[in-house]
């Protein structure tokens, strides 16, 4: 008989396996979790609270929402942006109704069709120059609601900040959910960057949000230094129905809830939420900064937020993966993303610059 010590592995606590000293521009999600989130964490791990949702965090998370997002805001923590985006938006529509959205909207892109096979919805999308909609685009999709053949429009989704990386006005916004009401809509605001967006706007969310007329709100916390976790605040309570039902049926209602209503509420009571955004924001701008006077490096779109998009020839872009991990957006274009994070520092961004400019050289 084999004897059962030989075969355990050689550790078997838990150990570093990563060079904490690794950076990259690949994406926000790359990053750790900030400090005051753990603290956060530990803080909420002592003895025993109830189940679902039930406990004393989410119930002051509440609370906290509040602040944010109007007297009558309602969370609903949730494990990830898809989940949130999917029951929020089934919470909008009927079983025959459709989403206006951006073409390049996560949704439509990064989501794997989980709104389509998940949520039985019909995504009715619409290029755009840079990620946003207007009441204008909106009707070129925004019709037909008599046409049994045709799924009805009943929802405009929008992200703020886009997966392009720009921002919406508050007035802007305010524009699409007039329109979107006229015509008997309503409004589902993707958040995933919301801090990114607030702070590039120096307004409150509530600007852009509950007073703008939005109706549901995906707010994103991983990407802004929580360790998972984002939630379906309900802005408008009369815009949707059997939100609880729907996110259980979802597959996104979490046993332990405390640990994400907790993260949730460190980010949001103080100002940590913008703290991290204005840090990931800035570092943005100085990259920048420092790749728009590099001969063959062209830099696309308005820079507001924590996303820099540039194309480079690609061979260098190739080269330079190898050095810092980040994601070709559109590789025939030579299009390249590079994101910032709440722990991106300054020596991080101008070796990265620095690593560009000697690609660019050796090309």
């Amino acid at each position: 008989m084999a004897d059962p010590q030989a075969v355990k592995p050689a550790h078997t606590d838990a150990r570093r396996r990563h060079d904490p000293a690794l950076r990259g521009f690949a994406s926000d999600n790359y990053a750790g979790a900030h400090p005051e989130i753990l603290e956060a964490l530990a803080l909420a791990n002592e003895g025993h609270q109830i189940a679902y949702g039930e406990d004393v965090y989410t119930e002051h998370l509440q609370y906290v929402m509040r602040r944010h997002f109007g007297p009558h805001a309602e969370a609903f923590p949730v494990f990830n942006g898809t989940g949130a985006n999917v029951v929020a938006l089934q919470a909008l529509t009927d079983r025959w109704g459709a989403v206006v959205c951006a073409s390049t909207a996560h949704i439509n892109v990064d989501e794997g069709g989980a709104p389509e096979r998940m949520g039985g919805l019909k995504l009715l999308t619409i290029p755009t120059e840079d990620g946003k909609l207007t009441p204008e685009l909106i009707d070129r999709e925004a019709w037909g609601w008599d046409d049994e053949h045709r799924a009805m429009p009943q929802v405009v989704s929008i992200a703020q900040t886009t997966e392009l990386g720009t921002c919406y006005t508050p007035d802007e916004i305010r524009a699409i959910c007039e329109h979107a009401h006229q015509l008997g809509m309503k409004v589902h605001l993707d958040g995933a960057r919301i801090a990114n967006a607030a702070a590039t706007l120096n307004v409150p969310m509530r600007t852009f949000t509950n007073v703008a007329g939005v109706d549901v709100v995906s707010y994103g916390g991983t990407k802004n230094g929580m360790v998972f976790g984002e939630a379906v605040v309900v802005v408008n309570p009369d815009a949707v129905r059997a939100m609880k039902h729907l996110r259980k049926l979802s597959m996104q209602l979490a046993s332990k809830m405390r640990f994400v209503s907790v993260q949730l509420e460190a980010l949001l009571a103080g100002d940590l939420w913008l703290r991290n955004a204005r840090h990931a924001n800035a570092m943005a701008k100085r990259l920048e900064a420092g790749v728009r006077d590099v001969d063959g490096v062209e830099v696309v779109h308005a820079v507001q937020s924590n996303a820099v998009f540039a194309t480079l020839p690609h061979d260098v872009a190739e080269r330079l993966q190898k050095r810092y991990r980040f994601y070709f957006w559109d590789e025939a274009a030579g299009l390249v993303r590079w994101m910032c994070a709440f722990d991106t520092t300054e020596a991080d961004v101008d070796a990265f610059v620095t690593a560009l400019k000697e690609e660019m050289g050796r090309g």
